[in-house]
C-alpha cells in the first residue's frame, strides 16, 4: 500500500486526454476550467489490491461527494473502521454497499437470472 500521489492544481481542456496512463484528470472547478492533475506512481507489488480506502478515495470509487459517503457512514448503509484519527472505508464494504443498491433497485444483475 505504498501509493505515493502527487497532485497539482491548472487550467487545463476539460476534455483533454490524460497526460499518461498512471495520470487521472479531475474537474475541480468547471467554470474556472480547473482541475486537479493526480499522478499515482504503481505499488510495488502490481498483484496487491488495496483493502481500506481513504473517504476521499471511496466517495470517488462510488461517484459521490465526500459528504453523501459521510451520511452514508453515519446512517449505517457503509461500513467502516478507524485507524487513529483517519476514517478508512474496506474494500468489502464498497463491494457490499454496491450489492445493496442492486437489491434495493430490484435489478438482476448481469448473468443472472430473474
Amino acid at each position: 500500500m505504498n501509493v505515493k500521489q502527487q497532485a497539482t492544481c491548472m487550467k487545463t481542456d476539460p476534455g483533454a486526454a490524460p497526460v499518461s496512463n498512471r495520470t487521472e484528470v479531475v474537474p475541480t472547478n468547471p467554470k474556472e476550467g480547473t482541475t486537479m492533475v493526480t499522478q499515482v506512481e504503481p505499488h510495488a507489488n502490481p498483484g496487491t489490491r488495496k483493502l481500506l480506502y481513504r473517504v476521499t478515495e471511496a466517495a470517488h470509487l462510488l461517484s459521490l461527494s465526500r459528504s453523501q459517503l459521510y451520511e452514508l457512514i453515519r446512517a449505517g448503509r457503509l461500513r467502516s473502521v478507524k485507524q487513529g484519527k483517519t476514517r478508512l472505508v474496506p474494500e468489502s464494504a464498497i463491494r457490499e454497499y454496491v450489492d445493496l443498491l442492486i437489491s434495493e433497485s430490484g435489478e438482476v444483475r448481469y448473468g443472472e437470472t430473474a
